[in-house]
Order: structure tokens, then sequence, then C-alpha cells
């Protein structure tokens, strides 16, 4: 059973885990991170294992500065442009991979890329205290929903970790937006905590959608971010035995009968939307209903990002 020490406490005794080979639960400004030496293959198939993920499915690899990354990842201009305006932050670039780069080839899952991320406070304390990029994927078991507390991560992956850090809940909420570039131009292949169009301000020129199946960063898997029940989506009504996820003010037929309800954010707050999703998520799959109605969120902003995680989490599960 994990052992739960608090984020002002735990540094030292985190950093000793990682060292030895052990894996830690770390709190991010995203979500709670599954966090492993990412030079070290058994580390990071421990985390593999952990999670129960597919090894297709590569892993972020998280680090203290740009000089770090620059030793594992080679940074055309616009993707350096990104990272000096939003790391630390919840933003993960797709580089091309520096030669003899001793990130370990789980952790990109055999691709001639890695994604690179700089978190803040603990998590970005903690690579630097280890002195190595650190890989983490979300603490939780694969496909399942993300923790943003370290309770949640307790409940579903505690018998199997020796350590829990806990910097209460995170403030984000919603993974790190990921982005490619490709020729000069931007490409998002996950949407997430950094708005869509707060990249576009600073690259100057639109960020490009691409779709299609091909898995090139984490969190791409069709079927994601999954609770128990199922999940209906632009609802405008709650049926029997449902609960109601909602956005807004607007009133939802029926939901005087769901058996539970819970609000992203009465005002329309999207910023708040994000942070309560997973959270909100996991208390109605708590209320034992088999389905889930959730009511239309905006599609700007961090709407894209909660849009896309509802659609992961609707998807049909891979069983």
């Amino acid at each position: 059973m994990a052992q739960i020490v608090a984020a002002d406490a735990g540094l030292e005794k985190a950093a000793d885990c990682l060292e030895s080979g052990q894996l830690v639960a770390m709190p991010t400004e995203t979500v709670y991170g599954l966090a492993g030496d990412a030079t070290n293959g058994v580390a990071v198939a421990k985390i593999f294992e952990t999670k129960g993920r597919p090894q297709f499915n590569p892993l972020i690899a998280h680090v203290s500065s740009i000089e770090m990354a620059k030793q594992y990842a080679h940074f055309d201009p616009l993707s350096l442009k990104l990272a000096d305006a939003f790391w630390p932050g919840p933003l993960t670039l797709v580089l091309d991979l520096a030669g003899g780069s001793a990130i370990h080839p789980l952790v990109t899952a055999g691709l001639e890329t890695v994604a690179i991320r700089m978190p803040s406070g603990f998590g970005r304390a903690l690579v630097e205290k280890l002195g190595r990029p650190i890989a983490a994927p979300s603490a939780n078991s694969s496909g399942k929903i993300s923790p943003t507390t370290a309770r949640a991560v307790n409940e579903d992956l505690g018998a199997r970790l020796p350590l829990i850090i806990d910097a209460g809940a995170t403030p984000v909420g919603v993974e790190s937006t990921i982005v490619k570039v490709e020729n000069g131009v931007p490409v998002l292949l996950r949407p997430g905590g950094l708005a869509a169009e707060e990249i576009e301000r600073v690259a100057g020129i639109p960020l490009m959608r691409r779709g299609g199946s091909a898995v090139e960063a984490p969190g791409m898997m069709k079927s994601h971010y999954a609770p128990n029940a199922a999940l209906r989506l632009n609802a405008a009504e709650v049926g029997e035995d449902e609960a109601l996820l909602a956005f807004g003010t607007e009133i939802v037929v029926g939901s005087d009968r769901a058996l539970a309800v819970r609000n992203l954010s009465e005002s329309g707050d999207l910023a708040q939307a994000a942070a309560n999703l997973f959270s909100y998520m996991r208390e109605l799959d708590a209320s034992g209903a088999s389905m889930i109605a959730v009511t239309p969120v905006p599609m700007h902003g961090l709407g894209e990002a909660i849009n896309d995680r509802l659609a992961r989490a609707a998807a049909p599960r891979n069983e």
C-alpha cells in the first residue's frame, strides 16, 4: 500500500524512490502523474505494467529546463518560441530525438520523436532533484479517468505504488496540450490545458488540426479517460437511472430525477469546468448510474480540450 506524503515534505523521499527505479505518483498542475526515471528501461516498463497501458502508446518526458530538454531533443525555431512562452506550463512539444538521447525507447514507443513538457511546481522540482527527465503519464489505470487528487490515485493504484505525493487538487484539471511543428506549421495533436488560441497568438499562425488514427503522441487513443458508466453526449434531457453532468445555467429536462448531478461550472467558466471535469466524472460514476448524460460544452478556448476528453470517454471501449 502506498505511503501518502504531503508535497512540502516529500521531495527527498520521491527522488530516492525514482533513483532506485521505483515509481512515484506526483502532482503536476494538470493531473497527477505516474512518475519513473525516463532513462531507466525497467522503471519505464513498470509504468506500462502498473497502468496496464499499451506499449505502442508513448509517454511524455518531463524536464526542469529548456537546457535539459535540449540534451534529449532538437528544437526547431517555432517550438523553441513556444517553449519560451509557455514553459513551465501545460504545453507538451513533440520534437525530434537528439542523437544519442538517453531517454529509453519505451518512452517514445519506438518513434523518432519524443514528447517533452516542463511542468510547474512539485513536478519540476522533482525532475531538477533527480537530474534526469521523468516519464509521467496520468496516474490511473489505462483508459480510465485521470486523477486530479492524491485520493483518486490511491483508490485506483495505491496497492501497486510505494509513494503518493499529495499537493491537493490540481489547478488545471486536464492534461497538457500537445503540439508538433511540421515544416514550420504548428499541428495540434491533443487539445489540453493550454487553449489553442493562446498558442496561435504566440505562433502568429493558425494551428493545424489533423484527423487520422495514428498514435503520434500520448492521449491519442480513441477510447480513453473513461468511467465505468457509459457517456451520452449533447444531452437535452435526463433518462431514468441516469446521472447528469451539466454546464452553465440552462435547466435540463428530467434533471430532478437524475441519480446524481454535477455542474462543471454554473457560471459558464471553462477554466473552472476543466478543473472539475475528471473529479465530477468520478463522482457521478460512483452514483451507480449506468449512463451519464452530458450537456453541451462550447468548443472555444478550453472547451476544445473538455470536449476531446468527453468524446474519448464516450467512445466504444477497447475491451
